[in-house]
């Protein structure tokens, strides 16, 4: 089971705000760049499981606040899966995230995307494939800055000090001093 601390928490709480504030920078129907950025850092920081549960909440205050249609959802959901998933198999590689958020999310979730908006909210005259370059075009946008980011943070030695403390390591918080008797 997995151990939810209070930092990881309000880490991912801090995720779903940024992702809600910057999501309009931009952004047009199908194609929301800063979403990606979001999706790929938690993916990293989080795993796949919490990434996917960061998206999701983004896109359910997105849709319920903001008007936005469902797309905030299938173009969210599986790219932060697909990006946490391929960020661990690779053994924590970075360019492994960027290119999962870049399937699952411009060409899965554009895929996926079709018969929402086609037969949940009416759309009529859609290709399935409708959705795939503006998706793509997000993704890649999206994706080159979190990776311009990522590995900024990599280069500090960030990354795995974070996750550490994101995943309840509290040797990381605390060092651990020995006192001496004279």
């Amino acid at each position: 089971m997995k151990r939810y601390n209070l930092q990881r928490m309000v880490f991912m709480g801090a995720l779903v705000g940024m992702g809600v504030v910057i999501s309009p920078i931009l952004r047009v129907e199908g194609m929301c760049p800063m979403a990606h950025l979001i999706n790929i850092t938690a993916a990293v920081f989080v795993g796949p499981v919490d990434a996917f549960l960061v998206a999701l909440m983004i896109g359910i205050i997105r849709m319920s606040v903001m008007g936005i249609p469902p797309l905030a959802l299938t173009g969210a959901v599986f790219g932060a899966t697909l990006s946490g998933i391929l960020y661990k198999v690779s053994g924590k590689k970075i360019w492994a995230a960027v290119v999962g958020e870049i399937i699952g999310t411009g060409i899965i979730g554009a895929i996926v995307s079709y018969p929402v908006m086609t037969f949940i909210c009416g759309r009529e005259g859609l290709s399935w494939l409708f959705y795939v370059p503006s998706f793509i075009c997000g993704t890649l946008i999206g994706g080159s800055i979190a990776a311009l980011l990522l590995y900024q943070l990599q280069r500090l030695g960030m990354i795995r000090k974070m996750q550490d403390a994101l995943n309840g390591d509290n040797n990381v918080c605390v060092k651990k001093t020995q006192i001496e008797n004279p």
